[in-house]
């Protein structure tokens, strides 16, 4: 299936890569749905409901940063995020092998070499990010224990959230300061009808 690009909000996040992430909607529209990726129905909203959902956020990463995205899938956000900004350094781990396969594979037809995939859980990963995100994942708790061993002191968990947010950091924000979280914050970015909400975990 093809997806057109009907947005003009594409070329204000992604400028001089609207082929890039035009590759990759592409791929998750037909390979994505093949092996089981993502949902069918999910292939006419992939621009408005997972592309631009995400991208909304770029403006929020420090320049040349080191990112992990944490239980990848498709790589939402984090490929997303790396053909967005080149000068960031993205690591995406994904622990099931059908989904790093895809994930390889995008990243090599599109020469992505900012990006690198990896097969592991969280937890047995030993590197240390400035910024990790999630989306879609889990809730605030096993993110928190999932994704702050993973983030630099000084650096930020972003974990891309839907309108529960707030009632998820009233739930688990003794959970979260344990893990070693300083400010916790609930932002929201873009100004479409429903703007993407990101909990801002500092540590």
């Amino acid at each position: 299936m093809h997806v057109s690009r009907e947005t003009p909000d594409a070329e204000r996040y992604f400028g001089d890569d609207l082929d890039a992430i035009d590759g990759y909607v592409q791929r998750l529209a037909s390979l994505g749905i093949e092996r089981g990726i993502i949902g069918p129905r999910e292939a006419p909203r992939l621009w408005e409901r997972h592309i631009l959902n995400c991208a909304v956020v770029v403006p929020r990463l420090p320049p040349s940063v080191s990112v992990a995205d944490v239980g990848s899938g498709g790589g939402l956000p984090g490929l997303v995020w790396a053909i967005a900004r080149p000068d960031i350094s993205v690591t995406l781990i994904e622990p099931l092998l059908r989904r790093t396969t895809f994930l390889s594979e995008v990243v090599e037809d599109l020469a992505l070499s900012n990006v690198t995939v990896l097969r592991a859980r969280a937890d047995e990963v030993s590197d240390r990010f400035d910024v990790v995100t999630a989306r879609a994942v889990a809730d605030l708790g096993k993110l928190g224990g999932w994704c702050l061993p993973l983030v630099k002191p000084g650096g930020v968990m972003l974990a891309l959230k839907g309108q529960s947010a707030r009632a998820e950091v009233e739930v688990w924000t003794e959970t979260l300061r344990s893990l070693g979280a300083t400010d916790i914050v609930v932002a929201s970015y873009g100004d479409a009808p429903t703007p993407t909400t990101v909990v801002e975990v500092s540590r």
